[in-house]
C-alpha cells in the first residue's frame, strides 16, 4: 500500500512533467475557432478570419477596435495580401468572441525586460506567456499591439484560404494545385482557365485545413507597403458609420447619470420627487459604484434631455468615502515622501552606480513632476443594454469585448453565453474604454429598463471628473561625468500609482501585485548605453482611479528621461544630438533614426524668425516605445505673455516593415498633437476628493490655428512591424521643452510647461 507521501511526491512529479512537457509544447494554433462563424446567403468560412460569399466578396474578421488609429484597414492588408484578393471586394466584420482572438502581444509587451534583452529567461518567459494567455487571456485592442499580434496569424489565415481556393480549383480541372496561380480574387490556369474565388468558395470550404503554409517573401507584396485608404473612411465622411452612441435599438429609453462628486463615494439617500413630475420620467434609483468606479443616482426617461434634466432635479445625500481628504497638493506630498522613504523596485540595474557616482568628478540632479491627466476622447461615455428573457443584448465601443460580456453577464447574473454583444466603432478611446465600469453600470440601470433597451448616456462633466486617469508621477534624477564630460553614472527613482495592479483588482478581482512595469517603462527601458546605472519605481497607493492612457508609463518617463539627458548635454557644453549619440555606439537602429530626423529637420542651422519677429529654437527627442523608435524635434518660439508657440515638428520613426504608410503618419500627427496637448494645457486637479476640470473649456486640445506643421519620415525595414498608435506622444513632451531650454536658457521640470 503506498504511502501518503509517496503517492504526494510522486503526484508531483507527475504534475511537473506534465507542465514541462505542456511548456515545449507550441502555442495553441490561431487559425479555426471553437464554433463556425456566422454566415449569412451564400458566405462560406473557410477559417476563422475570413467568409467569402458567390459574389466573390471577402469578409475579414476583426478582433480589435477601430477608434480612429486604421487597424481595421492594417489587419485587412495582412490577409487580403497573402489571399490575393482583390481589395476592392474586400469588407470587413467583427469577430465573435473567441480564444483565437486573444490578445497576446499585449501581454507579453508588459513582461519587465527590455527591449534589448536576449537572454534564455526572457524567452522561455515571452514563450510559456504566449501559450498561457492563448488559453486563458482576452480579446483586447491596447499597447499598440494589433498589428506585431496578428503580423503572423492573420497572414497564414490569408495564406490558408488560398491554398485552399487553389485546392478547389485543381481538383475541379484535374490539374496539379502547384500549376495554379492566384491574381486578384482569381485562381488561374496556364491552359486561360480562371475562376473567381466567389465560384470556388463552396468547393474550397470542403478542402482540408493546410497543415502548413508557405507566407509570402516581403519584394512580393502587393498590398503591405502601401498607402492603402482607409475601409472605414467613406463610411464617416456620409455618415453611415455607427459609434457607440448610434446605437437606436427599437424601444430605445435613455438614461443619465450624476455620480457621487468625490471619488469613490457612493449615495447615502435621495429624494427623486422633483425627478418624477417631470416630462419623460420613467425612473430614479441609485446605483452602486462598479469596478473601481463611483457610485451614483440614475433617472430612466424617453429621451436624453428629459434624463439629464431629471437627474439634475434629484435630492442627494453622497457618503464621500476616502478620497474626500485627497488634494493635488497632498497627492505631490505623499509622492515625494515616497521618494524620501524608499529607493523604490529596481527594474534596470547595471555596475555599481553608487561607486561611479562616487567617484564621479561631477554630478547632477533633478527633480520632475508630471500631473494626473483624462482622456478627453470626444465620444462621451456611453453603453446600451437591453436585459429580457433571461438574456441580455449589448451595444457597446470597448477595447474589451470578452471582459465587458463577463462583467455584464455578472451584473445581470446570467451566463456569459447569455449576453449578446454588438461591438461599434469607438469615437476615440485612448485607453478609456479598457474600463468596464461603466459598462457595468448601464446593465445595472437597464435591468430597472422593464425589458426595453436603455441607453445609459454620461456628461461630459461626469466624464471628466470620474475618469480613470494618467497617474500623477514624480522622478527623481542623477548622473555623474567624469572630467571629460562623458558620462559615467545615471541613477532614475520615480514613484506614482501602479495601474496594472489596480486595473487586475477590477477586471479579474485579482490581489494587487507588487511590481508594474508600466511604471517605469521609458525610464528603464531606454537603449542608452550607461556604463553604471539605476533605475527603480516606488509604488504608491491612493484614493484616486488610474488607467492606462495613451502610451502609459511612456508618456510621462520620456520627459523625465529626454530632459534630463538634455541637461547633461547642455551642463557639458556639448550639442543635444551628438551627446545622444555618443551612448548608443551598440545601437545601430536608433541612431540611424536620431541621424535622420538632424539630417531632415537641418539640425545646427541658425533658424529664422516667426512671422512676428519673434526668435526660435529646436530641441530634439529619441525614445523608443512600443516597439518602434521614434525621434523628434521642435522648432518654438514664444509668444505674448510668454506663451509656448510650437511651429514645426520633425518625426522620424522605425516601427519595422511599414504596413501601411497613410496610416503611420496619420498616427504620428495624432500623437504629436495628443502629447502636445499635455505638454502645453493638460492637468486634472483634485480638491477634497473631487475633480475640478468638467470640460473641454478647461482641458483645452491643441487646436487646429495652435497645431505645428508635422513632417514624418518612415525609416525602410524588413523587421516585424512594431507599434504606432501609441510611440508618437511620449518624445514630444521633451523636444518642446528642450526646445524652451535652447530658447531661454529656463529648464521646465513640470508638466504643463509654462514660463509664467
Amino acid at each position: 500500500m503506498l504511502k501518503r507521501r509517496t503517492f504526494l511526491l510522486g503526484g508531483a512529479g507527475a504534475v511537473g512533467a506534465l507542465l514541462v512537457g505542456w511548456s515545449v509544447l507550441p502555442p495553441g494554433q490561431r487559425l479555426t475557432t471553437a464554433a463556425p462563424l456566422r454566415v449569412q446567403g451564400s458566405q462560406v468560412a473557410l477559417n476563422g478570419w475570413v467568409k467569402i460569399a458567390a459574389d466573390n466578396s471577402v469578409t475579414i474578421m476583426m478582433c480589435k477596435a477601430e477608434m480612429g488609429q486604421g487597424i481595421h484597414t492594417g489587419l485587412a492588408m495582412l490577409l487580403a495580401e497573402e489571399l490575393d484578393a482583390d481589395w476592392s471586394q474586400v469588407r470587413v466584420e467583427d469577430s465573435p468572441i473567441d480564444k483565437i482572438y486573444n490578445s497576446l502581444q499585449t501581454v507579453v509587451d508588459d513582461l519587465p525586460f527590455r527591449p534589448d534583452d536576449d537572454s534564455a529567461v526572457k524567452r522561455a518567459t515571452v514563450w510559456i506567456t504566449r501559450k498561457l494567455v492563448r488559453e486563458a487571456g482576452t480579446m483586447m485592442t491596447g499597447g499598440s499591439s494589433s498589428i506585431n499580434d496578428l503580423w503572423l496569424p492573420m497572414r497564414e489565415a490569408g495564406a490558408s484560404a488560398r491554398a485552399m481556393l487553389i485546392g478547389a480549383a485543381a481538383a475541379q480541372w484535374k490539374v496539379p494545385p502547384g500549376e495554379c496561380r492566384t491574381e486578384s480574387g482569381q485562381v488561374l490556369h496556364p491552359s486561360g482557365r480562371k475562376a473567381s474565388f466567389g465560384e470556388l468558395s463552396a468547393l474550397a470550404a470542403q478542402q482540408p485545413l493546410p497543415r502548413k503554409v508557405a507566407l509570402k517573401d516581403p519584394g512580393e507584396f502587393k498590398l503591405i507597403g502601401k498607402p492603402v485608404r482607409r475601409v472605414e473612411a467613406a463610411s464617416k465622411i456620409n455618415g453611415t458609420a455607427r459609434f457607440g452612441i448610434d446605437a437606436l435599438p427599437d424601444g430605445l429609453l435613455y438614461a443619465s447619470v450624476v455620480m457621487c462628486p468625490t471619488l469613490g463615494g457612493t449615495v447615502a439617500n435621495f429624494d427623486a420627487t422633483s425627478a418624477a413630475n417631470m416630462p419623460g420620467f420613467i425612473k430614479g434609483f441609485a446605483v452602486a459604484p462598479y469596478n473601481g468606479g463611483s457610485g451614483a443616482i440614475a433617472v430612466i426617461a424617453d429621451n436624453p434631455f428629459r434624463a439629464m434634466n431629471a437627474v439634475k432635479a434629484i435630492k442627494v445625500d453622497w457618503h464621500e468615502g476616502a478620497a474626500s481628504k485627497v488634494s493635488s497638493a497632498s497627492v505631490n506630498s505623499r509622492l515625494a515622501q515616497a521618494l524620501d522613504d524608499s529607493d523604490g523596485h529596481a527594474y534596470y540595474h547595471r555596475g555599481d552606480v553608487d561607486a561611479a557616482l562616487h567617484g564621479a568628478a561631477r554630478t547632477l540632479t533633478a527633480e520632475y513632476r508630471a500631473p494626473y491627466l483624462a482622456h478627453g476622447a470626444v465620444e462621451p461615455v456611453n453603453c446600451t443594454v437591453q436585459v429580457t428573457d433571461g438574456a441580455a443584448t449589448v451595444w457597446l465601443s470597448t477595447q474589451v469585448p470578452a471582459l465587458a460580456r463577463q462583467h455584464v453577464a455578472k451584473v445581470l447574473d446570467l451566463d456569459a453565453d447569455k449576453v449578446d454583444m454588438h461591438t461599434l466603432l469607438l469615437g476615440g478611446a485612448f485607453g478609456r474604454r479598457l474600463e468596464l465600469d461603466f459598462v457595468a453600470q448601464a446593465a445595472a440601470i437597464a435591468r430597472e429598463g422593464g425589458g426595453r433597451p436603455v441607453q445609459t448616456l454620461w456628461s461630459r462633466a461626469q466624464d471628466f471628473t470620474h475618469d480613470f486617469y494618467r497617474p500623477a508621477c514624480v522622478s527623481r534624477l542623477k548622473a555623474g561625468l567624469d572630467k571629460d564630460g562623458k558620462l559615467v553614472a545615471w541613477q532614475s527613482t520615480s514613484t506614482s500609482q501602479a495601474i496594472v495592479p489596480e486595473s487586475l483588482a477590477r477586471y479579474y478581482g485579482v490581489p494587487r501585485i507588487p511590481i508594474d512595469k508600466t511604471t517605469s517603462e521609458g525610464a528603464f527601458d531606454q537603449p542608452y548605453e550607461w556604463p553604471a546605472a539605476r533605475v527603480a519605481h516606488k509604488i504608491v497607493e491612493l484614493p484616486v482611479p488610474v488607467g492606462f492612457w495613451r502610451s502609459v508609463g511612456h508618456s510621462h518617463q520620456a520627459f523625465f528621461t529626454e530632459s534630463f539627458t538634455d541637461e547633461l548635454a547642455a551642463a557639458t557644453g556639448q550639442d543635444p544630438i551628438a551627446f545622444r549619440a555618443a551612448l548608443l555606439a551598440r545601437h545601430p537602429r536608433h541612431l540611424a533614426v536620431l541621424k535622420r530626423v538632424a539630417a531632415l529637420s537641418e539640425w545646427g542651422r541658425p533658424l529664422t524668425h516667426a512671422a512676428d519677429g519673434a526668435p526660435r529654437a529646436r530641441g530634439v527627442a529619441l525614445h523608443e516605445a512600443f516597439g518602434s523608435v521614434v525621434a523628434q524635434v521642435a522648432e518654438v518660439s514664444l509668444g505674448p505673455n510668454q506663451q509656448i508657440r510650437v511651429h514645426r515638428v520633425v518625426c522620424v520613426i522605425d516601427c519595422g516593415l511599414p504596413v501601411n504608410p497613410n496610416l503611420i503618419r496619420q498616427q504620428m500627427e495624432s500623437g504629436i498633437v495628443f502629447g502636445l496637448s499635455s505638454a502645453l494645457q493638460n492637468e486634472i486637479t483634485i480638491e477634497e476628493g473631487k475633480v475640478k476640470q468638467e470640460n473641454f473649456v478647461d482641458f483645452p486640445v491643441v487646436r487646429m490655428n495652435d497645431c505645428p506643421v508635422i513632417e514624418t519620415d518612415i525609416m525602410p525595414s524588413q523587421l516585424h512591424p512594431q507599434g504606432v498608435g501609441e510611440p508618437g506622444v511620449p518624445p514630444i513632451v521633451p523636444a518642446v521643452a528642450n526646445a524652451v531650454f535652447a530658447l531661454t536658457g529656463k529648464r521646465l521640470r513640470a508638466l504643463p510647461l509654462k514660463l509664467t
